[in-house]
């Protein structure tokens, strides 16, 4: 196997979406992203026989004051995952790397399904399952190759009736071309405090979301009350407000639904499901033949955080996927524990005494 270092977006793009399981977190655009927040991407195609059989893009994180690093590949490598001894000949590259480039360990988590028999090999070379989980791993997925009655024949209808509804009631889908971030981030604050899930601030999604949305891999979906034709947004009146986004990225043939935000307000003219419904089609109309949701509990039961969310994707007719959790390969046993065992320990014990000393205030 012959391993080529790419530093070409467009060869890099170009050569990614030839290979089956690509995802959009192995786009250069996405390693762009995070080389402005502490991580080196390197990209690397593996061939054989001169052809291109599986790609990588691969984060390096430098640990303070040694010679070492982690190794990250989000959501990849990717490659045909049908091929189990193409698998391990990828992971024995990624082994390879990760000695060379000094990794005291490196975190996979490729696009594939735990029934394909594929999803044996990490364990055979000795991979084992990370304690960080980074990304969701299962997740809700929607077919867009059939046609859009058939996507709605399958929908619960509850769903369908509910798209409707906000139809009738004059609930209408925007696409802004120039990002409107900063609106969604309002939004997404507040799902954020009502939720009760954490964020970062404006200025990463800012970066992230335009980044994605130059490289014509991300759109913007907004749900609006009311007449869209006007005004200035900041001075509309309730019955006229922006109630809900997502942010859709997309690479190749697939769609993932990565930010989803909503007001408390005019939640019973159900914007949330003409928005998914809107976001699908658009994502077909460009081509899309598979709408990710992104994200579903790794436990089937009513008791579990992600449970009602869900609900709420498989109701749009959707499939759910139980995918390979992450895997680490550990080079460097020591600093794997002081970084993966230790540190995690203490960082959480660092929280518990600030929450401490801010209830005792």
């Amino acid at each position: 196997m012959q391993s080529i270092f790419i530093t070409d977006a467009n060869q890099w793009n170009n050569a990614l979406v030839s290979i089956p399981y690509a995802h959009v977190l192995q786009s250069w655009a996405w390693g762009e992203i995070k080389a402005r927040h502490g991580w080196t991407p390197t990209r690397v195609l593996l061939l054989e026989n001169g052809a291109i059989v599986a790609a990588a893009q691969i984060l390096r994180r430098p640990l303070p004051r040694t010679p070492f690093g982690v190794l990250y590949v989000p959501k990849g490598p990717a490659l045909n995952f049908d091929n189990a001894e193409l698998f391990a000949r990828v992971l024995a590259e990624l082994e390879n790397i990760a000695r060379q480039q000094r990794a005291v360990f490196i975190k996979i988590d490729p696009d594939i399904r735990v029934n394909q028999p594929a999803a044996e090999i990490p364990k055979q070379r000795a991979w084992r399952v990370s304690d960080e989980q980074i990304q969701f791993h299962n997740t809700v997925t929607c077919n867009l190759a059939r046609s859009e009655q058939e996507i709605l024949a399958a929908m619960k209808p509850k769903w369908r009736y509910n798209i409707r509804l906000a139809e009738r009631k004059g609930v209408t889908i925007e696409r802004p071309e120039h990002g409107a971030w900063s609106q969604f981030y309002e939004m997404y604050a507040e799902t954020s405090a009502r939720d009760g899930f954490l964020i970062r601030p404006l200025e990463y999604y800012r970066d992230v979301w335009t980044t994605m949305h130059n490289a014509n891999q991300a759109q913007v979906f907004f749900a609006r009350v009311g007449d869209s034709s006007t005004g200035d947004v900041l001075h509309r009146t309730a019955q006229n407000d922006i109630v809900a986004g997502l942010i859709l990225f997309w690479f190749g043939r697939r769609a993932w639904y990565f930010y989803g935000a909503s007001r408390s307000i005019h939640r019973d003219l159900m914007p949330n499901h003409l928005l998914q419904w809107e976001a699908m089609r658009w994502a077909k109309a460009q081509g899309c033949t598979e709408y990710d949701f992104w994200g579903a509990p790794d436990a089937l039961e009513e008791t579990a955080p992600m449970y009602g969310v869900y609900k709420f994707k498989m109701g749009f007719g959707g499939e759910f996927v139980e995918r390979l959790p992450a895997h680490d390969f550990v080079v460097n046993r020591a600093l794997y524990w002081l970084y993966a065992v230790a540190r995690p320990r203490y960082l959480a014990r660092l929280r518990k005494l600030q929450s401490s000393s801010l209830e005792s205030l």
